[in-house]
């Protein structure tokens, strides 16, 4: 899944970047208003974590044009204000939930787990693909009734496969997506994941999911559902 942080504090953006990458999410960040909102609408992130005091637009404003255009994405506000008035305006300007500084990120990444249980009941999110399964809100991962452990990394891969439908991803749709859209390590560590992940999903149960499309990338083999 990939989260937009959009927070002036440089510190703190790169503390829930580093806290939420380390257990799975790709992580993309903005420091003002105006870019965040520009992100928001170019990509279809799975949830953003939002601050109110911004410079070039506020995290009231941000929020309420995303909701004019019908943007639906799931959004925790973040504010150093913590007056009912500022919570109410908060909600009606259309998050959905609220959280006052400073807070523990236990609580911000239980409020973010909650959100995104809440979107994918909305939005369909428990990925099948014949027999294997993956649910995204609950991140977990199985075929039938056997569970499957995978690691952070190893669940963004398969969910950002599975997510397609079938359709190709290429090593830079995965960089992309798991880890960040500024990673500059060496890209075939796509390679080694999806060797862990074939390891996991496949070579327990005799199945063959995860097809290597020459000059093009990975997909999903068989029929999809999102249910």
């Amino acid at each position: 899944m990939r989260v937009l942080v959009i927070e002036d504090e440089v510190r703190l953006a790169a503390s829930l970047e580093r806290g939420l990458t380390a257990v799975g999410y790709a992580v993309d960040v903005a420091h003002d208003g105006v870019t965040g909102l520009h992100m928001a609408r170019e990509f279809p992130y799975s949830a953003v974590i939002l601050d109110i005091m911004l410079p070039g637009l506020n995290g009231y404003q941000v929020c309420s044009r995303l909701r004019a255009e019908k943007n639906a994405v799931p959004v925790l506000m973040l504010t150093a204000k913590s007056g009912e008035y500022d919570e109410a305006e908060g909600l009606d300007t259309g998050a959905d939930d609220y959280l006052v500084k400073p807070f523990s990120y236990v609580v911000l990444e239980a409020r973010l787990r909650a959100l995104l249980r809440r979107g994918g009941a909305r939005t369909h999110t428990v990925l099948e693909s014949e027999d294997l399964w993956l649910d995204p809100a609950r991140r977990a991962c199985g075929r039938k009734e056997s569970a499957i452990s995978l690691t952070p990394k190893e669940f963004g891969v398969l969910e950002s496969l599975m997510r397609r439908g079938g359709e190709v991803a290429t090593k830079h749709d995965l960089l992309e997506e798991v880890w960040s859209a500024d990673f500059t390590g060496d890209p075939n560590i796509v390679q080694v994941y999806i060797s862990a992940v074939r390891r996991k999903i496949d070579g327990p149960f005799g199945t063959d999911t995860i097809e290597t499309v020459r000059g093009g990338g990975y997909r999903i083999r068989g029929s999809h559902t999102a249910v």
